[in-house]
């Protein structure tokens, strides 16, 4: 039990202090007069992805690549089946508003690219360089969708006249500099007690580092994600729903597997290859009908897709 207890103080403290970073880098940036845009598409998409970065560079260094794959590789497919999942179960999804169909086809590409990558191996630098050139152009388009008036922006894609999530004109130099500090120091502390909570856990149920990845870290990541959508659903404000799920699976491929194997080589377990990356891709293509042809997610739909994730964690248990 001192293990689970562990594993959910790290996520607390992960989650708390990620946000924070978040807080505090936004404002810095400010009082130092970078523009809004440069920070929605770097400070802000890197440190909501901080825990994850930081449980690969923790699970790498530790020699635990199975949690640091499947933390990524769970994130995303709990992303598409849980995240819009749940919310269309209880309120349905209304998402005909939001047609993200370009960066759509840029998630399954990179899903392609990552699979592709996978299947030698392992992730090393250069594998990590093609994953880091991919975000490069993703965040490019991003940047040039964005200050080009004459385009019109995807949903989930970053708005320069939107208002800057964490922004506060007011906030004292102090608060800034806590806000830093916390996020600084508490995201390696609670990459490190959830790394070695999870891995205590995988040894004392004799299951792989990459089952507890998969599931216990993969959901717990993903909860900020999903409380965000339900209340967005609830709120009928949910539009932007399809397009946030379809970034934050970007960044997890290119950004996050990217960054750490740049620190560590990161060796694939046989099984990811073989099951659990294809299950990530199947969940991706699941979603077409809703990008393509601007369907809402029912609670139908919600009820098939939140299904379909408890019977593949059921698998990955088992």
């Amino acid at each position: 039990m001192l293990a689970w207890g562990f594993s959910v103080l790290g996520l607390i403290i992960l989650l708390i202090s990620g946000d924070a970073l978040v807080k505090g880098a936004v404002n810095l940036s400010l009082r130092l007069g970078v523009p809004a845009l440069i920070i929605s598409l770097t400070i802000v998409a890197f440190g909501t992805s901080a825990p994850e970065l930081l449980i690969a560079i923790q699970a790498t260094l530790e020699d635990a690549p199975g949690l640091a794959l499947g933390n990524v590789v769970g994130s995303n497919t709990a992303n598409i089946l849980l995240v819009l999942g749940v919310p269309a179960l209880l309120f349905s999804l209304d998402t005909t508003q939001c047609a993200p169909r370009v960066t759509y086809l840029f998630m399954l590409f990179s899903s392609l690219v990552f699979i592709a990558l996978a299947a030698t191996g392992v992730f090393d630098v250069w594998q990590a360089a093609i994953l880091l050139a991919l975000l490069a152009v993703y965040l490019y388009k991003n940047f040039k969708d964005a200050t080009d008036q004459s385009v019109t922006s995807e949903c989930g894609m970053v708005d320069p006249d939107d208002e800057l999530e964490g922004a506060d004109p007011s906030l004292p130099s102090w608060k800034i500099g806590a806000y830093l500090a916390v996020g600084l120091i508490g995201l390696p502390v609670g990459a490190d007690l959830l790394v070695d909570s999870a891995t205590e856990i995988a040894r004392r149920y004799h299951v792989s580092d990459a089952v507890i990845g998969l599931t216990l870290v993969a959901i717990g990541t993903s909860l900020p994600e999903l409380a965000t959508t339900v209340m967005s659903a609830y709120r009928k404000q949910a539009d932007v729903a399809l397009g946030n799920v379809i970034g934050s699976n970007i960044f997890n491929l290119l950004a996050i597997v990217g960054v750490a194997a740049l620190v560590d080589e990161i060796s694939v377990p046989r099984d990811f290859v073989h099951f659990d990356l294809w299950i990530m891709f199947a969940a991706s293509l699941l979603i077409a009908p809703f990008v393509f042809l601007s369907w809402k997610i029912g609670r139908i739909g919600g009820t098939v897709l939140t299904a379909l994730y408890v019977l593949y964690v059921l698998s990955v248990l088992h």
